[in-house]
C-alpha cells in the first residue's frame, strides 16, 4: 500500500482526519512546511518549516526546553504517573524475545505485545483499556549508526499508549488532548515548543492516519489510529479501530537533559565508569556542536560515513580530536547499548549464535569486543552488566533475577570469540590482499567464519564499515516459519468432534461423513492427529489399518490401508491403546525433561522442538554448548525425581489473554498458540505449557526416564533423545545386558593379552634359534615366520617392536643376503619395520614408504633400514599382502 497516496488522500480532507478538539481550543494552525511540503499544527502563526526543515531543530541540546530534568528511570516514573492518574492500568513490558508471534523473533513495537495471529488475521487482545506499558523493543537495521548518531539505540523503550474506542476506552480527541498535556503539564515543555506533523500508517492490511509530535525538532511520540482496512478507495473501517502511541523514553529524558546524546541521559551511571576509562569529559561545547550536526545530516543522507565526516567539518573537529575524543566516545557508546540489549534478550530466554535472532545477538556481543580491543581497554564485564541492572531493577526487576546467567552466556561467547580470532587473522590477511570486499561478500564472511566488519577494519582490511550491511544482515535473518498447507476437499465439512480431548475412548462408533482417495473424514474421532511433535494414533476403521491422522483446520482425516468404508456408513473404530500410552508417557516426559534441564542447566533452557513417537522421543533444547555426561544424569535425575513425587497433571482452558497474564509467556514452549482458548497443561508449579497433547494423569504413571542420547544439533541447539515407561525399563534391560557383554569381553581381552605378553616372552627367548634355523635353510612357516631362503616377512601378533627390532637387526648382522619385514600393532598405529643386508637385493626404504601409504600415515628411512605406519586399520590386511610380496618376491 502506498503510503504517500494514503497521506495525500487524508491531508486533502484535514477536519476529517486530523483536526482534533485540541487545536481549536489552544489556537493550533495547519501550516505546510515550505521546503518539503508536508502538513503541521502548530501555536506558532510565523514558523514556516516543519520540526525536520526547522531552524530550531536539536536545538535543545545544551538548552533543553524545560526547568525539569529527568533521566531514563525517572522519565519513566513520570510517564507512568501521568497515565495512571489519567486511568489507564500500567502493564509490566512483555518479553523482548517475541514468543507469541511466529513471524517475529524480537518484539520490535509496543503494540506487538497485544497482537495474535488468528489465520491470516491479526486480532488485538489488550490486557487492559487504556494502558500504558514501558516496552523494551529490539531492532538491529540501524547498528551501525549506534554509538555515532546520538539517538539511534540497538534496544530502545517504547512508551505504549493504548485505547480502544469503547465505553473505557477513547479515541483521537482525548488521545492528543493527552500525549500534549504530558508534554506541557507532566515535563513542563512550553506549549508553543510542541508541533504536531501529519502522517499516516499502514500495516497488515489495515491503515490510518497518525499525528506524530516534535518539540524542536525532536520527534517524541506518534499517535496513530488504526481505522480502516482494505485498499484506499474501497476500505471499509475496521470493526476493532485501536490507539497505538508509540513514544521513545529515551527521547523524553534527553529533551529535559539537553546532554549533546540520548546516550548520556539513559545508560545511568554505566557512562561515568565508561569514561573514567577513556578520560574525556562528554559534557563538552565540542560534543555540543559534533552531535547537534550529525542529527541534523542524519536524515538527509543513505551514507553514515558521508554524514559522519560533514560533521567533522561544520563542528571544525581536528584529527586529534577525532582520534582522542570522538572515536572513543563512539565506542563507549556502543558498548552500553549493545550490553543493555544483550542483558534483555538473555534474561528474556534469546542466546547468541548463528541461527535466527541469535545473530544479531553474537553480532553485537562480537562489536562490544572488537570496540575492547581497538581502543585497548581493561573493563571487566561483568561489573558492567551490574552497574547497568543495578539502574534498571527498579523499574525492570526481573533483569536482577537473570543477572549471573546474563553474565555466564557472555563469559561463554566472548570466550568463543577469543578462540577464533587466530582463524580471523588469517582470513583478515586473505581479505586484505584480495581488495575492499562487498557488502555480500562481508556477510558471507560473518555467516562462514564469525568475522564482523568491526573486526576487519581494526585490522586494517577495510577502510570503513559499510553502511547497508547491518540491515541487509538483519533482513536476511526474519522469522521464516510459514508452513505449506495441503489442499484437500474438505470444503462446507463440519468441524470434527475431538472425542480424545472429552472421554477419550480407545473403541468407538462413528459416522464417515467424507471419503477421498485412501482417506476417510468421521463425525468424530479418538484418534490424535498429528501435531506438536505428537506422532499420530494408529488403530482400525471398519477393519481397515489407520497408518495416519493429519488435522486440516478444525477437520480430522484418517489414511486408511487396505480400503475404505463407505461415505455415510456407521463404523467401528479401535484405536491402538498400547501404542496411545507409550505415546502418551512420552509427552509428558517431554514437559519434564524440559523443566529439568531448565533447573539444571539455567534459565535460557527453552523447547526448540521436540517429536513423540511411541518406541522413542527427543527434545532440542536452546543451550550453549554440548552437554557433558554429568550435567545429562544431573537432568535424567531431576525428571525421574518429578516422576516419583507423583504429580497430578492437570488440563485446563484459559481465554489466552488470560493465561499469559496469569502464567507469563513461558507457556509458549511448543510455539504460538493461533486459538482464543488455550488449553493448559500444568505439572504442580515445576512447568506449565499450553499443549494440545495428550497426557498422564500423573507424572507416577510414566514410572521411568531414560535419556539414551545427547548431542549438539546447531548452534545454540542440543538434542535430547530419551524413552520412557515399558521402552525405559526395556532400555534398561538392554544396558544391562550390554554392559554384561563388554565386562565379559574385556575379560577376555585381558586373558588374551596376557596370551600374547607370555609369547612375546618366549619369542624373545627363541632369537637365536630362529636366526640359525633361517642362516641354516630350514623353513620357519610353523613359527608364523614366513621365509624365502634368508629373505623373511612376519605379521604375527605374537612378535612385537622389540622382537622385530633385534631379530632383524641380529639377522643381517649375521649374513648380509638376509632381509626382515615386520608388521605389528602398536596402540592405535599399524607400524612396519624393515631390515635389508648389503647384498640382499631389497630396498628398505621403498617398502616403508609403500607400506606407511597403504596405511595412511608415513615412512622413512634408507635402503638397508627404515620404518613407517599408519592408522587406518582398515587396510591392514592389503598391507600386509604387500608387505610380503615386495620382502619375499
Amino acid at each position: 500500500m502506498d503510503k504517500n497516496q494514503i497521506l495525500k488522500e487524508f491531508s486533502s480532507d484535514p477536519d476529517k482526519y486530523y483536526n482534533v478538539k485540541l487545536f481549536q481550543e489552544q489556537g493550533f494552525v495547519r501550516k505546510s512546511c515550505s521546503k518539503c511540503g508536508r502538513f503541521f499544527w502548530t501555536l506558532d502563526s510565523n514558523r514556516t518549516l516543519c520540526p525536520d526543515d526547522g531552524t530550531d531543530t536539536y536545538s535543545f541540546i545544551g538548552e533543553p526546553p524545560t526547568t525539569k530534568r529527568f533521566d531514563y528511570t525517572q522519565a519513566w516514573k513520570q510517564v507512568e504517573e501521568f497515565f495512571v492518574k489519567n486511568n489507564h492500568t500500567s502493564v509490566s513490558r512483555y518479553p523482548v524475545v517475541c514468543r507469541w508471534r511466529d513471524d517475529l523473533y524480537f518484539t520490535i513495537a509496543s503494540i506487538v505485545d497485544f497482537q495474535r495471529i488468528m489465520g491470516s488475521k491479526v486480532v488485538f487482545e489488550f490486557p487492559a483499556n487504556p494502558l500504558v506499558v514501558p516496552q523494551t523493543c529490539l531492532r538491529f537495521k540501524d547498528l551501525e549508526n549506534v554509538g555515532v548518531t546520538g539517538r539511534h539505540f540497538s534496544s530502545f523503550c517504547m512508551i505504549g499508549q493504548h485505547s480502544v474506542p469503547n465505553n473505557q476506552g477513547y479515541w483521537k480527541d482525548e488521545c492528543v488532548d493527552l500525549d500534549y498535556r504530558l508534554l506541557t503539564d507532566q515535563f513542563g515543555i512550553k506549549k508553543e515548543e510542541v508541533v504536531f506533523v501529519e502522517d499516516v500508517w499502514a500495516g497488515g492490511g489495515s491503515f490510518g492516519p497518525s499525528l506524530e509530535y516534535f518539540v524542536r525538532g525532536l520527534e517524541l511520540g506518534n499517535a496513530v489510529f488504526t481505522e480502516f482496512q482494505g485498499e484506499l478507495g474501497q476500505h471499509t473501517t475496521l470493526d476493532q479501530r485501536v490507539i497505538d502511541m508509540g513514544a521513545g523514553l529515551e527521547r523524553f529524558a534527553w529533551i529535559t537533559m539537553g546532554t549533546p546524546t540520548a546516550y548520556d541521559c539513559c545508560f545511568g551511571p554505566i557512562n561515568e565508569k565508561l569514561f573514567n576509562k577513556i578520560g574525556i569529559d562528554s559534557d563538552s561545547e565540542i560534543l555540543r556542536k559534533y552531535f547537534t550536526e550529525i542529527a541534523k545530516e542524519i536524515d538527509n543522507y543513505d551514507d553514515l560515513n558521508e554524514v559522519r565526516r560533514l560533521a567533522i567539518k561544520n563542528a571544525g573537529i581536528t584529527d586529534s580530536q577525532l582520534t582522542k575524543m570522538i572515536t572513543p566516545m563512539e565506542g563507549m557508546y556502543l558498548i552500553a547499548d549493545h550490553l543493555r540489549t544483550l542483558i534483555f534478550a538473555i534474561t528474556d530466554g534469546a542466546l547468541p549464535s548463528n541461527v535466527g535472532g541469535g545473530y544479531n545477538l553474537r553480532m553485537m556481543l562480537r562489536r562490544i569486543n572488537a570496540t575492547v580491543s581497538k581502543l585497548n581497554l581493561k573493563l571487566d564485564i561483568d561489573d558492567l552488566i551490574d552497574t547497568h541492572i543495578d539502574y534498571l531493577k527498579d523499574t525492570y526487576p526481573e533483569l536482577n533475577e537473570k543477572r549471573e546467567d546474563v553474565k555466564q552466556i557472555l563469559k561463554i561467547e566472548s570466550a568463543r570469540y577469543e578462540e577464533s580470532k587466530v582463524h580471523m587473522k588469517k582470513k583478515a590477511e586473505k581479505i586484505r590482499e584480495k581488495g575492499t570486499p562487498t557488502v555480500d561478500e562481508l556477510i558471507t564472511f560473518y555467516e562462514s567464519d564469525g568475522i564482523t566488519p568491526e573486526y576487519l577494519k581494526e585490522v586494517d582490511a577495510i577502510a570503513e564499515v559499510p553502511s547497508s550491511f547491518y540491515s541487509k544482515l538483519s533482513d536476511l535473518h526474519q522469522s521464516e516459519k510459514k508452513k505449506a498447507i495441503t489442499e484437500l476437499p474438505l470444503e462446507k465439512l463440519p468441524e470434527t468432534e475431538t472425542l480424545f480431548y472429552k472421554d477419550d475412548p480407545m473403541e468407538f462408533e462413528a459416522t464417515v461423513i467424507k471419503v477421498f482417495d485412501d482417506q476417510v473424514v468421521l463425525d468424530k474421532t479418538s484418534f490424535y492427529a498429528r501435531g506438536g511433535g505428537q506422532e499420530p494414533d494408529h488403530g482400525s476403521i471398519a477393519g481397515f489399518e489407520v497408518v495416519d491422522v493429519d488435522k486440516h483446520a478444525d477437520i480430522i482425516v484418517h489414511k486408511l490401508k487396505g480400503g475404505t468404508p463407505n461415505q455415510g456408513d456407521t463404523v467401528q473404530c479401535k484405536v491402538d491403546a498400547t501404542r496411545r500410552s507409550n505415546i502418551t508417557k512420552n509427552h509428558t516426559s517431554t514437559h519434564i525433561i524440559n523443566t529439568s534441564a531448565r533447573s539444571v542447566l539455567g534459565s535460557w533452557v527453552w523447547q526448540h522442538s521436540a517429536f513423540k513417537d511411541d518406541d522413542h522421543a527427543r527434545l532440542d533444547i536452546t543451550h550453549h554448548s554440548s552437554l557433558n555426561d554429568e550435567q545429562v544424569k544431573q537432568i535424567e535425575d531431576a525428571a525421574n525425581k518429578m516422576i516419583k513425587d507423583n504429580y497430578p497433571v492437570k488440563i485446563e482452558y484459559f481465554d489466552r489473554g488470560t493465561a499469559e497474564q496469569q502464567y507469563g509467556f513461558r507457556i509458549y514452549q511448543g510455539g504460538v498458540v493461533p486459538v482464543k482458548s488455550v488449553r493448559i497443561v500444568s505439572i504442580e508449579d515445576k512447568d506449565i505449557e499450553a499443549c494440545g497433547g495428550t497426557h498422564v494423569k500423573k507424572t507416577g504413571d510414566i514410572e521411568l526416564i531414560k535419556i539414551t542420547k545427547t548431542k549438539r544439533i546447531q548452534d545454540g541447539v542440543v538434542r535430547l533423545e530419551f524413552v520412557s515407561g515399558p521402552n525405559a525399563f526395556e532400555y534398561v534391560k538392554e544396558q544391562e545386558e550390554e554392559s554384561k557383554k563388554k565386562e565379559q569381553q574385556a575379560i577376555e581381552k585381558q586373558q588374551l593379552e596376557k596370551q600374547r605378553e607370555e609369547n612375546k616372552d618366549k619369542a624373545r627367548e627363541k632369537i637365536p634359534v630362529f636366526i640359525e634355523k633361517i642362516l641354516a635353510g630350514e623353513s620357519l612357516d610353523s613359527e608364523e615366520i614366513n621365509n624365502k631362503g634368508k629373505l623373511c616377512f612376519t605379521s604375527s601378533d605374537n612378535y612385537d617392536d622389540y622382537f622385530n627390532q633385534n631379530f632383524g637387526k641380529k639377522l643381517v648382522a649375521k649374513d648380509d643376503t638376509a632381509a626382515f619385514c615386520g608388521i605389528f600393532e602398536a596402540g592405535p598405529t599399524i607400524r612396519v619395520m624393515i631390515f635389508a643386508g648389503e647384498k640382499s637385493g631389497v630396498n628398505a626404504g621403498e617398502i616403508a614408504k609403500e607400506i606407511a601409504s597403504i596405511l595412511g600415515g608415513s615412512g622413512g628411512g634408507d635402503a638397508k633400514f627404515a620404518q613407517g605406519g599408519g592408522k587406518d586399520t582398515s587396510k591392514k590386511d592389503e598391507a600386509i599382502q604387500k608387505a610380503k610380496s615386495m620382502i619375499l618376491g
